[in-house]
């Protein structure tokens, strides 16, 4: 019965479609099904974004104004901190941060607060959908029982999916209606009610057989990036040990056809996902017995890269007689991927600690981070021009748009974390 009649409004597209936490996720799919013609309420618990949201104001870099403010002026978005509105909603996206304690292990507390005002409003019909990135068995061992309580049947009275985010911030070929959606429901018809509401307004969908593999694709995914960024990143020390360009090794190896994948070496790893998501996979690897090496390893040697730029840094100053106590280092680019405004985890933000630690005076210059708070401290970007002036300029994050032939002909010392000067070429250069 309620099975049939969510499909049929699913189909027709009049469901209520509500949208829990609206940052870097829950917002572009928001918009995604305002313009595939649903009528969508976000919930959100920070007021000043459901006020900007409410006013057309985008917030997300990957949202336009443009695109954003003619939903809200037609009454296709609209977003609430009030949870009253689940009463009224047929679908419902959970897409709340999970974070890592400083133990390393997942802190489920922002879903399970969201499950526990989704509780109090909840009736049959409706389809629940977790998009954030968690452990295996989270869906079913955190959501169902709570939101099943003593008398409603999965698959039958409600419908419980899950289906990992794969946003790709800054990203231009790729956003959130082309890339392929995984879902996994409790049961299959869960799945089955899940891929039908997706295919609505995203390109393809790609059904899997329960929960726990839809959870464990996003922790390959981000997994197989950190190893693999964890074994360049340990190639790059080898090969300032021994001499060799690192960057023109992985060019090199790259043109084999088969076989070979590039990845490259960097100041460490950034963003909300591929720091952290594969110590998920760590934590229930463990509480299953299993000691999760690889990825231990590789987050420990990313770990170790900031520690290696400053070393850089302070190298490069003393083969140019200056001491990094006292000299001026300017940071270039603080967010955690060029060519966006996210400093989530950013290897910049240890970058900056550990010069500060060492005695440094650090300024910085990112046209999309235009304040920066740190360790209780608030910085502000400075012009690019500014780098003439300092002792030595660390290229951090290689925003497009960046004078770099101009950087190498005014900066007295450059540390290129990024393979930012490719092509140029000067004494003053040092290359990670």
């Amino acid at each position: 019965m309620y099975a049939s009649a969510l499909q049929e409004k699913i189909r027709n597209r009049t469901a209520q479609v509500g949208v829990v936490g609206l940052g870097y996720v829950g917002l572009p799919l928001a918009v995604e099904f305002a313009q595939a013609g649903f009528p969508v309420t976000g919930i959100d618990v920070q007021q000043e974004k459901v006020d900007r949201l409410n006013a057309g104001d985008s917030y997300i870099q990957d949202i336009p104004r443009a695109v954003l403010a003619p939903l809200v002026a037609s009454g296709s978005l609209r977003a609430t901190t009030d949870f009253a509105a689940v009463a009224d909603l047929d679908t419902l996206n959970i897409c709340v941060p999970t974070p890592l304690r400083k133990t390393k292990d997942p802190d489920m507390s922002f879903i399970v607060r969201a499950c526990e005002e989704i509780q109090k409003h909840f009736r049959p019909g409706k389809l629940v959908i977790l998009e954030s990135t968690t452990y295996p068995g989270t869906t079913d061992e955190l959501l169902l029982p709570m939101l099943a309580g003593d008398n409603l049947k999965v698959g039958e009275d409600f419908f419980l999916c899950f289906s990992p985010e794969r946003v790709d911030p800054g990203n231009e070929r790729y956003q959130t209606r082309n890339i392929p959606k995984v879902v996994g429901g409790v049961t299959p018809a869960c799945t089955e009610m899940g891929v039908l509401f997706y295919s609505q307004a995203l390109e393809k969908v790609v059904p899997v057989t329960s929960t726990q593999v839809a959870e464990m694709v996003k922790l390959l995914e981000n997994t197989f990036r950190m190893i693999n960024i964890g074994l360049v990143n340990e190639l790059a020390l080898m090969c300032e040990r021994m001499r060799i360009n690192v960057w023109e090794v992985i060019e090199a190896a790259a043109t084999k056809p088969f076989g070979f994948m590039p990845f490259y070496p960097g100041p460490g790893l950034g963003g909300h996902c591929i720091p952290i998501d594969p110590f998920y996979l760590s934590w229930k690897s463990k509480q299953a017995g299993i000691e999760a090496r690889f990825i231990e390893l590789a987050g420990y040697i990313n770990g170790q890269m900031p520690h290696f730029v400053v070393d850089k840094i302070q190298n490069a100053l003393n083969e140019h007689s200056k001491p990094l106590k006292g000299s001026h280092v300017h940071v270039m680019g603080v967010a955690y991927k060029k060519n966006i405004d996210d400093v989530r985890e950013s290897p910049a933000l240890d970058v900056i600690l550990l010069l500060k630690q060492r005695g440094a005076k650090v300024t910085y210059s990112d046209p999309f981070v235009p304040t920066l708070k740190l360790d209780g401290c608030e910085l502000h970007h400075q012009d690019s021009a500014l780098a003439a002036q300092a002792d030595c300029v660390v290229i951090v994050t290689d925003h497009a748009g960046a004078d770099y032939p101009a950087l190498v002909a005014q900066a007295r010392l450059i540390v290129d974390t990024r393979n930012a000067l490719k092509g140029l070429h000067s004494d003053k250069i040092v290359r990670l």
